[in-house]
């Protein structure tokens, strides 16, 4: 009897510890893709997850949030996006959370306003951004 028992139990322990086989063919499954931290790079090399954004402007890759930041004009809402423009000589490039691409605007001398057909950058009381006769930014 102990020799049955002993026998039920090796047979038993042998058939547990067997590698199962699957029916499903092994080889169609896809590895899953690595994503590499920092690989988010933009047609321009820029990336956008160390905060740089291409600067037509620059022509480089350039942080927005180190530019002048403009905020929505005081009409009673509060918002949580920002914009931002960056200068060089008489050309200014904006970046807006309403624009995919940026705008970039031109003035004639020292003092004037940059333009781009309705958009108008302003200096006064640090700067205004007007799109037709909408104030739509201000900041310093």
């Amino acid at each position: 009897m102990k020799k049955i028992m002993l026998f039920t139990m090796i047979a038993g322990l042998s058939f547990s510890c067997a590698k199962k086989v699957s029916s499903e063919n092994t080889s169609t499954k896809e590895a899953p893709k690595q994503v590499m931290t920092g690989g988010d790079s933009d047609a321009h090399g820029c990336k956008a997850s160390a905060g740089y954004t291409w600067s037509i402007l620059k022509k480089e890759c350039i942080r927005v949030f180190e530019g002048t930041q403009l905020s929505h004009a005081d009409d009673g809402k509060k918002y949580t996006t920002a914009s931002y423009v960056i200068f060089e000589g008489n050309k200014a490039e904006l970046f807006l959370d309403t624009q995919k691409e940026s705008i970039i605007l031109e003035r004639k001398s020292e003092g004037d306003s940059w333009t781009n057909g309705d958009w108008q950058l302003i200096p006064w009381k640090g700067y205004v951004l007007k799109k037709g006769k909408d104030i739509l930014y201000t900041g310093q």
